[in-house]
């Protein structure tokens, strides 16, 4: 039986994966508003033969592609939203969509999954098991994963393995992100309620200042890290909303501030909760007021499975070469792909696109983020011989 070249494969497709992801870039669509994106992507799978599930998470496409031989379930997935951000490069492909952007490469995932259903759609008279794709929407507000498996994007078939893929165009085309465990940092938000007593700001003696207190519980909040984290353990504490009063002259009654918390373990999640409970209260009570502490846990850490890593390094290293894997490569930024990730063995695995051209580095989220797009057949090459490892034993 001939093996199979999946680079020759994704070269084929190259002018379509550019033509497509330049079409998803036109036209961007935020969090549970990718109509036209879902669209496009449950024609192409209908056309493939998949057979295929539309609104699962409101927006999300299921395609499951079915071998002739029995045998494990892959879950591919890849992620179709877009972000609330003005586009600000000068490209004939530029969003369309004023104050909406792929400012994140999903316009990239998705054109990506959509090639390797192209490829493992012919083969499978060979394949042994069967791969599911999940275009979940709605990544970028942490709520996707979550409404596709409440509609049971997990059962029918359940997956043995999750795999995925994340453009990332702060390393260079060809280098891989692969490590072992955690990957990705759970996020967690927090708002944080302080009363005091209002006043005028003249006669500060006569009002319990809510202020005040709110800058000593960020101080505090800033030592959690550094004094109650073990040092080999990540986590990130930051404030990043303040609301105080309507006047220059007023003390205000009250103070909200808001933030996120950032951890690669649940254990160090709950310490550094402890811990802003334990800061925010003692202070408020030191200082007369009272406070309010909410936590919500929006998504877990994104965790390589040991077992899935050792398995396919050695096939994405036949592709880019033992130095083109990156063994370190952790982000403090969350994924919720984690959630597909919790109890299924995977692997997510950052995909080098940086821009060689570009004097200066705009990263994700930023208005002129762009990556490579020669990472697309890479891309290609690389999910579908990971998914192939699988599913097409003899290949």
């Amino acid at each position: 039986m001939p093996t199979i070249d999946f680079r020759a494969e994704a070269d084929r497709l190259r002018e379509l994966l550019i033509a497509r992801r330049r079409d998803l870039h036109r036209h961007p669509e935020l969090a549970f508003e990718e109509r036209r994106t879902a669209g496009i992507v449950a024609d192409t799978l209908m056309q493939l033969g998949l057979e295929v599930q539309t609104g699962v998470g409101k927006t999300g496409v299921i395609g499951l592609l079915e071998g002739d031989l029995d045998g494990p379930t892959v879950l591919v997935r890849a992620d179709m939203d877009a972000l609330p951000v003005l586009e600000e490069n000068d490209v004939e492909y530029a969003s369309t969509m004023p104050g909406t952007m792929h400012a994140c490469g999903h316009d990239g995932h998705t054109a990506i999954a959509l090639g390797v259903a192209q490829v493992l759609s012919q083969y499978r008279d060979r394949m042994a098991g069967r791969v599911k794709f999940v275009f979940q929407p709605a990544e970028e507000v942490v709520a996707g994963a979550k409404a596709m498996i409440a509609d049971g994007a997990l059962e029918n078939p359940r997956p043995d393995v999750c795999l995925g893929l994340h453009l990332w165009n702060g390393m260079p085309l060809g280098s891989l992100g692969v490590a072992d465990g955690p990957v990705m940092a759970g996020s967690s938000a927090f708002t944080l309620k302080i009363s005091g007593k209002g006043g005028h700001a003249a006669a500060p003696h006569s009002t319990v200042d809510p202020v005040v207190c709110a800058a000593q519980i960020i101080s505090g909040f800033q030592t959690i890290v550094s004094r109650n984290v073990n040092p080999l353990d990540g986590a990130v504490v930051s404030v990043t909303w303040l609301q105080a009063g309507t006047a220059f002259n007023v003390i205000p009654q009250e103070v909200e501030m808001r933030g996120t918390i950032r951890t690669f373990e649940l254990a160090v999640r709950d310490r550094v909760e402890q811990r802003m409970r334990e800061i925010s209260t003692g202070i408020a009570s030191a200082m007369g007021c009272t406070c309010e502490l909410q936590v919500n846990h929006h998504v877990l850490p994104v965790i390589n499975h040991p077992e899935v890593g050792e398995r396919l390094r050695p096939v994405f290293e036949r592709y880019v070469g033992a130095e083109g894997l990156n063994l370190n490569e952790r982000t403090m930024g969350s994924e919720d792909v984690g959630l597909f990730m919790s109890d299924i063995p995977g692997m997510y695995f950052f995909l080098g696109a940086a821009l060689a051209d570009r004097d200066v580095y705009y990263g994700h989220h930023h208005p002129r983020f762009d990556f490579d797009e020669e990472a697309l057949p890479l891309g290609v090459t690389l999910l579908a011989a990971a998914v192939a490892e699988y599913v097409l034993p003899e290949q």
